[in-house]
């Protein structure tokens, strides 16, 4: 069944026109008996130490909360480009995830390295708030030297079947991110309930205009999983066949150790292609994450594994 949707923006007066194919059902046991079998796999020691590597270059290292400081941040920052004296040729981290007033702190910290400045924006984590508070947190953060935004969409909106509201809510954030900073979405998959939800909250994003789909804010339970991820990346897929435009994957929450950060790999790269292997379509929102994977390569050099001691907290 085919549905036409037709929303008029009431900010902007500006008409948009979006089209989805509600007849496509995910399959359930397929998508699950893949997760399955990747789960299975084992990787030879060469391209474990490959894929680590890779791992922490598209890593996005986070601080969200009440009590961050400019001094927080700035050691965030201080990891982000400096992860193991004992590793000089690892690669940085993909960026640096912060809070709107935090961004102008991070970016002058940053400002000679390659780590990308992400702030979230639109009433993170719970996206209740209106359109004009959401556009100038965007507008702040960008301003102030965001090249990326982590958007939150309203679940509220999507729950009552609002779907132009949605889409057009995406839309407007990202023209405001303007030529500055790509657009990640995040749909809160543990609020949307099914997989055909999640199909659906995924294609919208990506008609808006979304350079990245997330799965979380890391904020509530369950977070990213290989299933709700793999759903999404059967997204892009489609949206690629059908268009040749790349859109980025991002799951986040959830994810702590390297192997199954290794497991997310193998299934992009099974389902997107080795295109997608690459930081600036792909990245773990997973502070925790990166310790193991450090914990990890240095098992690799030295046969042991080194105490968290010897390991910043996030």
């Amino acid at each position: 069944m085919n549905i036409t949707l037709n929303y008029e923006s009431l900010s902007l007066g500006r008409k948009i026109l979006m089209i989805l194919d509600l007849k496509t059902k995910v399959d359930k046991l397929g998508i699950e008996d893949r997760v399955s079998r990747i789960t299975k796999r084992s990787l030879k020691s060469e391209a474990k130490l490959q894929g680590l590597k890779m791992i922490l270059s598209m890593i996005d290292l986070t601080t969200l909360e009440g009590m961050d400081t400019d001094k927080r941040v700035e050691q965030l920052c201080y990891k982000a480009t400096h992860l193991h004296q004992e590793f000089p040729d690892l690669p940085n981290v993909a960026a640096v995830c912060v809070y709107p007033n935090m961004v102008k702190t991070a970016s002058n910290f940053l400002k000679d390295s390659e780590v990308k400045v992400a702030s979230v924006a639109t009433a993170f984590p719970s996206g209740n708030s209106s359109l004009e508070v959401k556009i100038q947190e965007t507008k702040e953060a960008v301003f102030n030297g965001a090249e990326e935004i982590d958007m939150v969409i309203s679940r509220g909106k999507f729950h009552s079947g609002e779907y132009n509201y949605v889409f057009d809510e995406i839309a407007i954030i990202k023209e405001n991110c303007g030529d500055k900073a790509r657009l990640k979405v995040i749909l809160e998959t543990g609020e949307l309930g099914d997989y055909d939800h999640i199909r659906l909250a995924s294609e919208i994003a990506i008609k808006a205009g979304a350079d990245f789909i997330k799965t979380s804010t890391g904020k509530i339970k369950p977070a990213a999983t290989l299933p709700i991820t793999l759903v999404m990346l059967e997204a892009i897929k489609d949206h690629y066949y059908n268009t040749g435009k790349m859109v980025g994957m991002k799951p986040a929450g959830g994810i702590s150790n390297s192997k199954l950060a290794l497991q997310y790999l193998i299934m992009v790269k099974e389902t997107l292609g080795n295109l997608w292997l690459d930081k600036h379509w792909f990245r773990f929102g997973a502070s925790s994450l990166a310790n193991d994977v450090l914990m990890q390569l240095l098992k690799q050099k030295t046969g042991f594994y080194q105490s968290n001691n010897y390991f910043s907290k996030d």
